[in-house]
This record gives structure tokens, C-alpha cells and sequence, in this order.
């Protein structure tokens, strides 16, 4: 990052900037990139390229990031109506309800518009849906916020995991572990107007470089050591398996990321995750009875082990009515990071 050779990325100057958008334009077989500060932003800047007529209408899941977890933005800033189908348990969505959530063009004088259709990295059939799009003139997007974890664990490289979208996000800050930033995939017309929105939204910003020398880093460094992370995360899913308080759908757990259900009425979330972050372990409710894990790159094995001794303890502190865990003794791991 020091050593980045850097120029004014708002004028399209930034020659280190320029370089990272090539290369992630090649990895996800797409004309052009563009580096912006947040997955947040490169959702909004994508719906709203492909929704530039206020009052269209994007269909997407029920509790998608795009729709559940980015403040409403599609609506609240660009005018955007979405229209929900209902996720599966394992994120997906049914084809024929994607299809049936179309507006037939002879209601416009009633309904919103259908422009645009948002899947997230997690779902299948994108190619099946990239068809119904074809053939609804509708554009689609992918939210791949964590497309590089779905590469490595399907085994298929993203270029054709993508292949069927119009433009892609990807994330640079989570699995891959880059201090910040995500990028936006497309065609070459479809980031000429990215750009505009980015300016528009704040996110143009000067010497870029140095964000994206870091971000080159993450994507050649740490995508080789995702399978290792997934390899982690289904053995801290088995040892939550033993917790007799805890159920855990093992087949669920495909690339880095560990949910657990609680069943003991004793133990919140809330309460688990409080106990659990006094002996440096995060983890994140992810809803009234179910907590999640994620794994990236700089926890250990041994880390694995002394999460799993952790969680066990706070159970039998929150069973007790207690809020303190007993002092465990272990210096190489109680700095162990989970977010």
C-alpha cells in the first residue's frame, strides 16, 4: 500500500487502480470493473444503472442483503420498488416464482415496471435465470459479495459462475480479507455509468491506489486459502454438533460460514455471543434462536479448538445464571477474532 503508485482515481488517473479493475474484470469475464467503498454502494450503483427510470421495479429475495440489510436504498434514493420472492432455506429462489413475479407489460398503467432481477452469490440457476431475463428484456445482477468462497467450494471458476449476469459486486473485505473496499463488474457502457453514480453517491475518492494495492493482495494471496477456511469451518461445526444445548445442519455448512441453532430456552443469542466476546471469541446472532460463526484466513486450527472451549464454558456459565466465563488458560489463541 506505501509503495503504490497512485494518482487521481476521480479523473481516471490512478494507475494502480486501473490495473486492479482489469485484472478483476478478467477473473469474472466481464469488459470493465470499478473499485468503490462498499458492497452497499456497489449494490446501489448497480440497481440504479440498470433501473434508471424512477418507479421500476426489481425482483429479488425476501431476505436478500440487497432488500433486508442496505437501509432500503433502492427505494429511498433511487425510486426503486422491489418486489419479493421467497428465499428457501437455502437461499434460493424457485425459478417458476421468479417468473411469476414479472409484471406482464400490459399493466403499466397500474404496476411498476420489472427492469431488473438481484441474486445473490449463494443461489443456483443463474443461468436459468439469465435466459428468463433474456427473454423478458430484464437485466440481471448478482450480489457475489462472497463469490470467490462459492468458487472455491463448487469448484467452478467465477468467470462462469457469472457468466449469465449483466453485472456482478464483489466483495474484497470479507473472505478475502482486503481492509476495505468492493468491485463492481460489467460491461464497458454499464461502468461509464457506474462511474457517474459513484460521484454522485460520495464514493469517488483520490488516491485509490492505495486501497487497491491491498485489495490486489486479497485476491492473489487468499483466494488459494479459502478451501482451508471451509475445511475449518465444518470441523467448528462438528464440535458445536456435540453441544447437547446447540443443532447444527452440517450440509449447510459449505463454505466458511457456521449457523447454529440454540434449543435450550435458557440461552439467547444475545446473551451467548456477550459472554462469548468477553474471551475475545465475536460471533453474530443471526436471529431469536440461532447464532453464526464465520472463518477467514488468519484463524487457526487451534483457534477452532479454543472457540469450541469457549462456547462450552458459556453455556455452562449461562446455565449456572452466570455471565462470566471461568479463566481459561491459553496465550496463543484468546485473541481469536470472529466476525
Amino acid at each position: 500500500m506505501a509503495a503504490a503508485d497512485v494518482d487521481d482515481d476521480v479523473l481516471g488517473a490512478d494507475p494502480t487502480a486501473r490495473r486492479f479493475e482489469s485484472e478483476m474484470a478478467a477473473l469474472t469475464g466481464k469488459d470493465a470493473a470499478l473499485f468503490v467503498p462498499s458492497g452497499t454502494m456497489a449494490n446501489l450503483i448497480s440497481v440504479l444503472v440498470h433501473c434508471d427510470v424512477r418507479g421500476s421495479e426489481v425482483i429479488l429475495g425476501d431476505t436478500s442483503h440487497i432488500h433486508v440489510y442496505e437501509n432500503g436504498g433502492i427505494s429511498t434514493i433511487g425510486g426503486v420498488h422491489p418486489r419479493t420472492v421467497a428465499n428457501n432455506p437455502d437461499g434460493t429462489m424457485d425459478v417458476d416464482k421468479i417468473v411469476a413475479a414479472i409484471r406482464n407489460p400490459d399493466g403499466a398503467l397500474l404496476y411498476p415496471t420489472t427492469r431488473l432481477i438481484c441474486l445473490e452469490n449463494t443461489h443456483a440457476n443463474a443461468d436459468k435465470v439469465g435466459e428468463i431475463a433474456v427473454n423478458h428484456g430484464l437485466k440481471l445482477h448478482i450480489d457475489g459479495a462472497r463469490i470467490f468462497n462459492a468458487s472455491v467450494a463448487l469448484g467452478v471458476p467465477v468467470h462462469r459462475l457469472v457468466k449469465a449476469a449483466d453485472s456482478v459486486s464483489v466483495c474484497l473485505s470479507k473472505g478475502l480479507g482486503a481492509p476495505i473496499g468492493s468491485v463492481i463488474v460489467g460491461s464497458k457502457a454499464f461502468i461509464d455509468k457506474a462511474k457517474i453514480l459513484r460521484k454522485t453517491l460520495g464514493g469517488g475518492m483520490r488516491q485509490v491506489g492505495v486501497l487497491c494495492a491491498a485489495a490486489y493482495v486479497a485476491v492473489r494471496d487468499t483466494v488459494g486459502k479459502l478451501a482451508d477456511d471451509h475445511r475449518k469451518a465444518k470441523a467448528l461445526a462438528e464440535g458445536l454438533k456435540k453441544i447437547k444445548q446447540f443443532t447444527v445442519d452440517s450440509s449447510s455448512v459449505e463454505t466458511n460460514m457456521v449457523f447454529f441453532d440454540i434449543v435450550d430456552p435458557r440461552i439467547s443469542p444475545n446473551k451467548l455471543c456477550e459472554v462469548l466476546e468477553q474471551r475475545n471469541v465475536l460471533a453474530m446472532p443471526a436471529s431469536s434462536k440461532s447464532v453464526r460463526f464465520v472463518i477467514h484466513y488468519q484463524i487457526s486450527d487451534s483457534d477452532v479448538q479454543y472457540a469450541l472451549t469457549c462456547v462450552e464454558k458459556a453455556v455452562e456459565e449461562l446455565l449456572k445464571g452466570g455471565t462470566k466465563l471461568e479463566h481459561l488458560i491459553n496465550g496463543t489463541a484468546k485473541n481469536a477474532y470472529w466476525h
